[in-house]
């Protein structure tokens, strides 16, 4: 099956794509250069693999939260090509996307986002073999939340973009609790892809036309409108 998956939630790009079950997969650190960059490196893999977009299988792509720009980019790029081919196009939240890889740990793992403003984009989860258990829901929350649930915790994985961030913040306030930090330095583009073949085996629905980004914050735009009315 040949997948080609997509993670710009950050200002970190990562694109993979598996195809005659190999991996080809970029990562770049590129700030606001997404836009320069994104339909580029889709089109130097699938040149690599010397496929073409009409031979994929399916899309991937975190759908937030994360960037306002970038969600939307990343889901514009794809959307492009599920329309031109009609290829199924799933959507995966960025917080699951950056755990994935250590869901065989059965240990916590606190996913997080800085979402500025003394929040973050944050998940915790428990994964078994049985059962995946949400500790905490995904939401735009405050420190000062995180920190009330993760004194609960014997023991936490703290993975994600800003993990060092907050894991700075939780080691003060959070004395009995041992952490194990994870940068998010690997290709998270090729999580999305295992997550994808997971979806298609359980025959869950790809994104619907109108399904768009999922930001759990309102754009500045958005509040300052609101404000004013």
């Amino acid at each position: 099956m040949n997948i080609l998956a997509v993670d710009c939630a950050v200002s970190r790009l990562s694109i993979a794509l598996k195809y005659d079950d190999k991996y080809i997969s970029k990562t770049l650190d590129i700030g606001m250069k997404q836009s320069e960059m994104l339909v580029p490196v889709i089109d130097d893999i699938l040149n690599t693999a010397g496929i073409k977009a009409s031979d994929l299988n399916a899309g991937a792509l975190t759908i937030g939260p994360g960037s306002f720009t970038g969600l939307r980019l990343g889901i514009s790029a794809l959307k492009a090509i599920e329309l031109a081919y009609g290829i199924p196009l799933y959507g995966i939240s960025s917080l699951e996307c950056y755990a994935y890889p250590f869901s065989s740990l059965n240990i916590p793992v606190l996913s997080c986002i800085d979402a500025n403003k003394d929040k973050f984009y944050s998940s915790i989860t428990k994964y078994s073999e049985e059962k995946k258990e949400i500790i905490l829901e995904e939401e735009d929350r405050e420190t000062e939340k995180i920190i009330e649930e993760v004194k609960k915790l014997e023991k936490v994985i703290i993975t994600g973009p800003d993990a060092v961030k907050l894991s700075e913040i939780l080691k003060k306030e959070c004395k009995g609790t041992q952490f194990i930090l994870v940068k998010t330095n690997f290709d998270t583009a090729e999580s999305l892809i295992k997550i994808t073949e997971n979806m298609i085996e359980q025959k869950k629905e790809p994104l619907k036309d109108f399904d768009g980004p999922v930001y759990l914050r309102a754009s500045e735009a958005e509040i300052k409108l609101n404000n004013a009315q």
